[in-house]
């Protein structure tokens, strides 16, 4: 099932992990700099095609999406 058919499209990435209940795994997964836990759960959220770019882009910055540094 894709993005468009779960309900998931359009959503942002925190909007789609707060939806299917992994928001808290994912907050863990950034402050525990657990890329692989990260990327495992936008998986989950169907973006799995992006999920390495997304993970990167706030572990480079991560105070920048709400993190501590």
């Amino acid at each position: 099932m894709g993005a468009s058919e779960s309900g998931l499209s359009g959503m942002t990435v925190n909007e789609r992990l707060f939806t299917v209940g992994l928001l808290d795994q994912w907050d863990s997964a950034i402050g525990a700099r657990d890329r692989q836990a990260a990327i495992d759960l936008l998986a989950r959220v169907e973006l799995a095609d992006q999920a390495d770019q997304i993970v990167d882009t706030v572990l480079r910055n991560p105070a920048k999406y709400g993190f501590p540094s």
